[in-house]
Order: structure tokens, then C-alpha cells, then sequence
């Protein structure tokens, strides 16, 4: 039999088919007194998809047990696509046409395809040697058909003995790439600690166990010792029991003094990871061993074992990161010195391929550190406005791991009335019009008033740079009759809150319902009531501020998330535009936030303050800011006042101080 290729093309196989189909029906040419061999090479076929060759007649010149080779050649095959049966199938069957063995021989072609995933599908070839035999002189039985055993009927070249293995290849997972195209998220060195039983006594394994939890928690890592030990106690007698992966380097976890401890293992390992263990990990996510659930949902493309996505980033761009394993099928005989195994069928794995984001290290790193003393929910958001590139979205401690900087949904307080003022401006209320800051308000029935500090020299008929610079709330409040709410969501969606844009990550846009009660218009007025932002929406107003046209965010490039359908384009002017930086100048310059006047290149800031709770006792405090071509978003979950708990924060994150 001459060699077969590893792989047979479609066309080829459509051709042999072609052939098969005409070539079935032998009866013609064999005689009456030769049955059909097709129906013979039938039944081989049904009995390898049964893997049972008992009732098929077989010839051998060796002595090796046919179905034993059938059983351990198919099974690495069958169990690496998972398959309760080979897909084989007879695709011709040719008698011999001239000679002394005209008919009494034939030839049966068998297709083979096996489905190795990730695109991975080995097809091929085999032949059958089927010859007829004469029942004996006298005898009534009648002759019959049998096939001439190889292992080679299963796979091409295969040799007396040779057995086939199927390995994985693992592609290289993809980096996460900073703003500059530098590895953010990056394989680093890594131990993984955790309690090796076999190098304690039993009597040991719970105290070590605890030992080892409470010497993790003093590194700063949340363990919990109880359920620890007890896994502990619950694994074999031969189990490594991991407890924690750590950085070999950069880690508080004391990793020499718990070697000390006994039983403890510390192996070496690799992991993806970014520079530091809180970089805007809720965004980015973590990698690890894939679970159940994502294999199920993978539709076969990850499968146990599998290092995936398991949160943020790296689970919303897997199949980009991850790439696609390669498989090599190889066949050797399974004795010692038997020499290298032969390539039988190889799939190339094709390595992830790297996700660029907008991240600047370091001022994501200086916002963490900022925020790393705050002990209620926090965020700084920071954007580009030239270009609209996120440079920075950090969540402080406080935030227990939540994506505060892009998720939260907050009230925005007085920041909103930077919207105010561009609908007031359309309305022909100029910075100069004066308008009435009065002590209280009321509308519909619902009171209103300033923050308890409000200047008392800033009350009365007031120009509306001043009411903006001081944040009066009633002057805002009193042009409930002068500009709609129809009005408010307009200028709002033209500098960008409740607007998608393809971020590239999953964030929320803000809110402003357009149907409002009277006292729930003169709420909208001053941020709060059904009026949400998250950090990122604040940050985006401000940017819009900064460049003169809405700016679209972007956090990935290039990003995959859909634009929203039906959005209506920006009507900011670069008038209007300019109109409010200097508004939020007048901020900086006399009013709220004087405290960023040493800023280098400070263009304007806006501070807010939104009482939340049953009693409206406590504040979410806000501050957004202008500098330079950088736009920011400061905010505190629980605070003081914008200017007090924010600004600080604010100040610090834009002179790096």
C-alpha cells in the first residue's frame, strides 16, 4: 500500500465519493457466484463505529490481537474529541478487474475525520484489503469475504505496535498593552503557597494549616483560616492544598517566613498580571483556571485545564487574549528506545493577540495612591479631552473591589450645573444675568436651600458666573420655569451623560429621565433626585467642556463595543463651550475651589455635594477640574463637601503632590 497524506482535500474526497458511488453496485462484474464485497466492507465500517470486530471475518500475518489494536489506537483519538464512536465512513469499494483474482479481491476506501477542536479537523484515508475465499470442495457453506487485518486500516502508516497520541499545544496568552503600547498586564513570576501534606505528619496539617492563613492575612490578603484548614483536612493524604498565588516580587506576603512553617510549599510559577496588585484590577479583571461555567459557555473552545478570563478585561477579550491551542498527533510504539514519535497530523497554535488600552501607568498609579487612604467607596477618573483616551478610571479600597470609576451610579450634585448652565445659556441667560440666590426656595411644595457654609455676602439678585463660582443651589432652582427638563437632557446628552460611546469596557453612562414632576425638575436643577453619573460620566462632561465638542471616550483600542443607535449629534458650539470654562474659571478664581489656583495650567473646576440617605444626612462629594489637556472626576461615596473631602484628593492627583 503506498503512503497516504496526512490530510486529504475536500475536493478529493468529494471525488472519491463521486467514485464511490458509482463503484457499490459490483454485481455486474463479479458474477453469480461472487457476492457484493461492498457488503462486507459495510459491516467493517459498523463494526470500528462499534469498536467491537467480533462477527467480522479477519486475516493477519502477525499474531496481535486485532481488537486490542482497535481499542488503544482509537482511544486517545476518541477521547480527545470526545466522541462515543469514530467518524468513519466506506467511501468506495473496487474489485479487481483483470487476472487470475478478477473479483475475488477488492479494495475498500475508508474516510476519516476527527474533530481535534480549535478549528483542528484530521481527515483522511485508509484501505481495506478484502479478499473472497472458495468454501471447501463438497462443503455446501457458501465462499465468503474477509479482510485482511493491519492498523493501518485506522490510520495512515501506521505500524505493528505504533500507537497514537494526541497532546494539546497551549498557545501564549496575550498582553494587556498600556497607552504607549508597553506591557500593562504581562507574565510575571509568581509562588504559589499553600500546605504539602506529604511533608507533615497528619497531626500537623490542621495547625499548619492556620499558621499559614493568619501569616497570609499579616501580608494583607483576605483569608479565611477556618475554611482553609478544613480543606485542608478535606484533600488526600498526598495533596498540595494551595492557599495563595503571590508576586516573587512586590508582594507583602512574608514567602521566606512561611517556608518556616512546617509543610508549607512554595512553587514556582507564572501569571498574568499588571504591575501592581491593585491597578485598576476591577477593570482589567484576572486570568486563571477556567471554571465550569465558562467551559460550558465556551461551546467547546475552553476546555478544563484551560488558563481563560475570569473577570474584567481579560474575560470580555478572551478568545482575542487567550488565542487558539494547537494539537500534534504523533504515533511511536510504546517501548523504551523505540525512537522519536512521527507527526502524523499537526495544527500550528496560533498565540493571543495583545489588547491595547488607554491606561497611563502613571497617573493610573498616582490616582490609586491617592485614593488608598480613603476609606468610603472612591474614584478618580482622568481623560484626555484631545483625544478622548481614558488615562485613568482607579477605585479606592473602599469600593470593595466594585468598578466605582466607570459603574457607579451616584447623584451628581452641583457638578451637574454645569449642564444648568449650558441650557440657561440657551435660553439667553448670559454669565452676567442676574439671577436670585436666596437662603431657601420652595416649588411644588418642596423646600430647598444651600449647603449651611453658602456665603451670606453671595445672596440676593447675583450674576450667574457668581451663583456657578459659589454653587448657590436656590439660583440654580428659581430658573425651574425657565428651562425645561426637555432642556436639561438635551444640553446633558450634548456634553455627554446618558450618551454611549464604544469604550470598550463596560461603564455606565449616566441617566436623566426627560418625564419630571415640578419639585422633581428643581431637584434635576442642582444633581440630585433620578439624576445618576457614574465618575467616568462626570469626567466625560468635563471633557466636553475642554475640547468644545462631546468627546467620546475610548479605554480600548480599537473598541468593540457598538455605538448607541439613534443618538442625535452634539449641538455644543465651541462658543458655548468656551462660555462654560470660564464659568468653571470662576470656580477656581473666587469661588469653591480656590484651593486649585497653584494648579499648573488649570483651566476651571466645579465642585458638588448630594445628600443621599433617609434623612439626607450624608453626602456623596464630587469635584471635577480642567488642566491642561487632561479632564478629571474626584469622588468620595461618603464625605464632607465637595471641596473639603474632594478637592484635597483633586489638588493632590493634578500636581502629583
Amino acid at each position: 500500500m503506498r503512503n497516504q497524506p496526512r490530510t486529504t482535500s475536500p475536493r478529493r474526497i468529494v471525488a472519491l465519493l463521486l467514485t464511490a458511488a458509482l463503484s457499490l453496485p459490483l454485481a455486474a462484474c463479479t458474477g453469480t457466484d461472487v457476492p457484493d464485497p461492498g457488503t462486507t466492507a459495510k459491516a467493517l465500517v459498523g463494526a470500528i463505529q462499534a469498536g467491537s470486530l467480533a462477527g467480522v471475518t479477519l486475516t493477519q500475518e502477525t499474531s496481535g490481537d486485532p481488537q486490542t489494536q482497535l481499542t488503544e489506537i482509537l482511544e486517545p483519538l476518541l477521547t480527545a474529541t470526545a466522541a462515543e464512536k469514530p467518524d468513519v465512513s466506506l467511501a468506495k469499494v473496487a474489485t479487481v478487474e483483470d487476472g487470475d483474482d478478477a473479483g475475488r479481491r477488492a479494495t475498500a476506501t475508508l474516510t476519516w475525520s476527527w474533530d481535534l477542536g480549535a478549528g483542528a479537523d484530521w481527515t483522511y484515508l485508509t484501505r481495506a484489503e478484502l479478499t473472497f475465499t472458495d468454501p471447501p470442495k463438497g462443503s455446501d457453506a457458501p465462499g465468503k469475504w474477509s479482510t485482511a487485518w493491519t492498523p493501518s486500516i485506522l490510520v495512515p502508516d501506521l505500524g505493528l505496535g505504533e500507537r497514537v497520541t494526541v497532546k494539546t499545544v497551549q498557545p501564549q496568552r496575550a498582553d494587556i498593552l498600556d497607552g504607549t503600547g508597553e506591557p500593562l498586564v504581562t507574565t510575571r513570576d509568581v509562588w504559589r503557597v499553600g500546605i504539602d501534606k506529604t511533608h507533615v505528619a497528619s497531626t500537623e496539617w490542621e495547625s499548619s494549616a492556620r499558621a499559614l492563613a493568619a501569616l497570609v492575612a499579616d501580608g494583607g490578603v483576605v483569608v479565611d483560616p477556618d475554611a482553609y484548614a478544613q480543606r485542608v483536612l478535606a484533600t488526600g493524604p498526598k495533596a498540595f492544598v494551595e492557599l495563595v498565588t503571590v508576586r516573587a516580587e512586590g508582594s507583602d506576603v512574608d514567602v521566606e517566613g512561611a517556608r518556616l512553617i512546617p509543610g508549607v510549599g512554595v512553587i514556582a510559577g507564572k501569571a498574568a498580571l499588571a504591575p501592581t496588585p491593585t491597578f485598576a484590577r476591577p477593570i482589567l479583571g484576572r486570568a486563571g483556571d477556567a471554571t465550569a461555567e465558562i467551559i460550558e459557555q465556551s461551546k467547546g473552545r475552553v476546555k478544563k485545564g484551560d488558563t481563560t478570563g475570569l473577570s474584567g478585561l481579560q474575560k470580555q477579550y478572551d478568545e482575542q487574549l487567550a488565542g487558539s491551542p494547537g494539537v500534534v498527533v504523533t504515533a511511536a510504539k510504546p517501548d523504551a528506545g523505540s525512537g522519536e514519535p512521527r507527526e502524523l497530523f499537526t495544527k500550528e497554535a496560533v498565540n493571543g493577540t495583545p489588547l491595547q488600552t488607554t491606561f497611563d501607568v502613571g497617573l493610573q498609579e498616582r490616582a490609586e495612591q491617592i485614593l488608598s487612604g480613603v476609606e468610603p467607596g472612591s474614584a478618580i477618573v482622568a481623560i484626555r479631552p484631545s483625544t478622548g483616551e481614558v488615562l485613568a478610571a482607579a477605585s479606592g479600597p473602599g469600593s470593595n473591589g466594585l468598578d466605582t470609576a466607570l459603574l457607579g451610579k451616584y447623584a451628581p450634585g452641583s457638578t451637574f450645573k454645569v449642564v444648568d448652565a449650558l441650557a440657561l445659556g440657551r435660553k439667553g441667560v448670559t454669565p452676567d444675568s442676574k439671577i436670585p440666590c436666596t437662603p431657601t426656595i420652595t416649588v411644588n411644595g418642596r423646600q430647598f436651600q444651600n449647603v449651611p457654609e453658602y456665603p451670606a455676602g453671595s445672596l440676593g439678585d447675583i450674576p450667574l458666573r457668581t451663583a456657578i463660582a459659589h454653587s448657590c443651589n436656590t439660583a440654580m432652582i428659581s430658573q425651574h420655569d425657565v428651562v425645561a427638563q426637555d432642556d436639561l437632557v438635551a444640553a446633558a446628552a450634548d456634553l455627554g451623560l446618558g450618551v454611549q460611546t464604544p469604550l470598550g469596557a463596560p461603564a455606565f453612562y449616566g441617566t436623566l429621565p426627560s418625564d419630571a414632576t415640578p419639585a422633581q425638575h428643581a431637584a434635576t436643577l442642582i444633581g440630585q433626585d433620578r439624576v445618576e453619573a457614574s465618575p467616568f460620566t462626570m469626567a466625560r462632561v468635563a471633557a466636553s467642556v475642554a475640547a468644545g465638542k462631546r468627546v467620546d471616550p475610548v479605554l480600548v483600542r480599537p473598541a468593540t463595543a457598538p455605538a448607541a443607535k439613534d443618538v442625535p449629534a452634539s449641538k455644543l458650539t465651541a462658543d458655548e463651550a468656551a462660555t462654560l470654562r470660564a464659568l468653571m474659571g470662576g470656580v477656581v478664581e473666587n469661588g469653591s475651589a480656590t484651593l486649585l489656583q497653584d494648579v499648573p495650567g488649570i483651566v476651571g473646576a466645579k465642585t458638588g455635594t448630594a445628600q443621599f440617605g433617609a434623612d439626607g444626612s450624608q453626602q456623596h462629594t464630587w469635584m471635577i477640574a480642567i488642566a491642561g489637556d487632561l479632564a478629571v472626576a474626584v469622588f468620595v461615596e461618603v464625605g464632607d463637601r465637595g471641596s473639603t473631602t474632594s478637592g484635597p484628593l483633586m489638588h493632590a492627583f493634578l500636581t502629583g503632590s
